[in-house]
């Protein structure tokens, strides 16, 4: 009886289900942290749900890559819409959401192995009385491992767990339209238009999931490519058969370069604007940054195996040659890695046909981690939730390994095999409690930047943001202190700044807030926070036409934010009685 129940899917998923809002049970209040502000909090286009429907760049975007930017993450912005017409500002239904979302993946890896083991190649395998258990493996790991924290307790990272979800949707809906034959037996009922509607309908929802996970996030880039490596390393059939499920799906590849593009314009401002696009707003050249990758990737695949020290904000060293012993052993490493997925492919594909699935695994894993981890220069280096999508691949080799020892040692060896799975389940204890720990340093501001400053103590940044958290708990001082720490380690950006003047504000030391203000507005120009903020010190000092110049100018790169609009207006009126009384 206890075999039959363990054996069954419900209660695998039943069992994950529960592991999950085990886990993540601490987070349905966490704050809004990071880069919820602007993307969330701060953001208008959530706020207008008819903006979705009839968007207008001119409106709410600066220029046209930032617009096009935005449209390469359609779907995800939309969700936050909805949760905001939901919601409001209420964290709680934006978690919910998002772990919603994590358990449908998780329930979509187990789906991806299952379906695996009915293709032609894995049928027949030494492992396909383990299939469900591997299926279940796979997907416990994923789904309580603490390095997806970071994807899913992070709201604004919901772009990378929806972007998987489409991902996953779309090669499970593949898998199942290519299993859907038309049999001799469908044939004799006179099932074959039945088959025909069925097998239709998956091949629509994958495609239709291709296209939204394109609209989500850019790691679905990849997808194509995925499908096509699965295409040929799980079924049979001609070229021509292969290339009638495979092209459609293919030329989704194209619709994210069209996202990152403005229409209508000269191929040298096109080619430009996919430049300026994927740069994401650095210096750092494309060599260096693959250079750098090498060492990240190796730091992702260590938080696989050793998730401690998990950190927000890495303090991470930038490398500019491929000589450097440390680059060079990351490579050799990788390589050796990859190696080992071409070997297990090729040497063990007819005899072990299981060892497609872990060389598929290693494959999956240095694909789609190629778009964040490749030569598009991307401003941080690294952050865990690049790993959400990359980690099933090695969670999927990680499953089908340990069964595929399992099955090897058979019944000789019960002690040994009793001694693995009692190491497993701790293992899986410990991944849980690790999880639940890691969030609830997410629950505040103040918990999460403290633990990023006492692993980054050189990050300005980090110490920018404690310091607003500070300010957000009344503790000024210490919020002073903090900023004017990230402006000595170099922080040059204007909100730094802004904060610093902020803090000031607070104190009544207007004098400084004002000179704080002005640096942020030398930096950046276009900053109406910071405009709004010098006119509201100016104001304070009874300098009225030097605050009015600057709500002015704030309103006119703001024109959409009230709270400006409302400050000018009672200064217009305050102005006019001191007109009048004067005369």
């Amino acid at each position: 009886m206890r075999k039959d129940i363990l054996h069954k899917p419900l209660f695998h998923l039943f069992f994950i289900i529960v592991l999950i809002l085990i886990a993540y049970s601490n987070t349905f209040h966490s704050t809004f942290q990071f880069d919820d502000m602007p993307n969330i909090v701060h953001n208008p286009i959530i706020k207008e749900l008819q903006f979705f429907t009839n968007p207008s760049h001119t409106k709410y975007f600066t220029d046209d890559v930032q617009y096009n930017a935005f449209k390469s993450r359609y779907i995800g912005y939309l969700t936050f819409a909805l949760n905001y017409k939901i919601d409001q500002l209420n964290v709680t239904g934006y978690h919910i959401f998002n772990i919603l979302i994590h358990i449908v993946n998780t329930f979509l890896v187990y789906c991806f192995i299952i379906l695996s083991f009915r293709t032609p190649f894995l049928r027949k395998s030494a492992l396909k009385d383990y299939f469900y258990l591997i299926g279940s493996l796979a997907a416990v790991l994923f789904a309580v491992h603490p390095i997806q924290t970071q994807a899913v307790t992070y709201i604004v990272q919901r772009f990378s767990s929806l972007a998987t979800m489409f991902y996953l949707l779309s090669l499970v809906m593949y898998i199942k339209a290519r299993h859907s034959k038309i049999t001799e037996s469908d044939v004799k009922a006179k099932k074959t238009l039945t088959s025909s509607v069925s097998k239709f309908i998956f091949y629509l929802i994958s495609l239709s999931s291709a296209i939204l996970a394109m609209k989500t996030k850019e790691i679905a880039f990849t997808l194509p490519v995925t499908i096509v490596l699965y295409d040929f390393m799980f079924f049979e059939g001609k070229i021509k058969e292969r290339l009638f499920y495979i092209m459609p799906i293919f030329f989704t590849i194209l619709i994210i370069p069209s996202n990152l593009m403005g229409a209508g314009k000269p191929i040298g401002d096109l080619i430009n604007d996919v430049r300026e696009t994927t740069r994401v707003y650095t210096i750092i050249s494309r060599w260096d940054y693959l250079f750098t990758q090498f060492r990240a990737i190796v730091t992702y695949i260590r938080l696989l195996f050793l998730p401690a020290n998990q950190n927000l904000d890495y303090e991470y060293h930038i490398y500019d040659s491929i000589v450097n012993y440390e680059v060079l052993l990351s490579l050799l490493l990788l390589l050796s890695i990859l190696g080992l997925g071409v070997y297990l492919f090729y040497r063990y594909r007819q005899t072990v046909p299981h060892t497609r699935l872990i060389a598929f695994g290693i494959f999956w894993f240095f694909i789609t981690l190629s778009v964040e981890s490749g030569i598009i220069p991307i401003a941080d280096v690294i952050f865990e939730h690049r790993m959400y999508l990359p980690s099933i691949g090695i969670f999927i080799a990680i499953g089908t390994f340990f069964f595929m020892v399992i099955e090897k040692l058979g019944d000789r060896r019960k002690s040994v095999k009793r001694a693995i799975v009692a190491s497993l389940a701790i293992i899986i204890v410990l991944l849980t409690s690790a999880t639940y720990a890691r969030n609830a340093i997410w629950k505040y501001d103040l918990s999460l930047w403290k633990d990023v400053v006492n692993k980054s103590p050189g990050k300005a940044r980090a110490y920018n943001n404690l310091g607003f958290a500070y300010k957000n708990q009344g503790r000024i001082d210490e919020a002073i202190e903090h900023y004017e720490t990230a402006i000595k380690l170099k922080l040059t950006g204007a909100d730094v700044h802004n904060n610093l003047g902020n803090a000031y504000a607070s104190k009544g030391m207007i004098d400084k807030a004002i000179e704080q203000y002005k640096i942020a507005v030398k930096i950046k120009p276009e900053f109406s926070e910071a405009h709004n903020n010098l006119g509201n010190a100016y104001a304070t000092k009874g300098m009225i036409d030097e605050a009015i110049k600057h709500y002015e100018t704030a309103l006119q790169i703001g024109p959409n934010i009230p709270e400006i609009r409302d400050n000018l207006n009672l200064l217009y009126k305050s102005k006019r009685t001191i007109n009048k009384s004067t005369k």
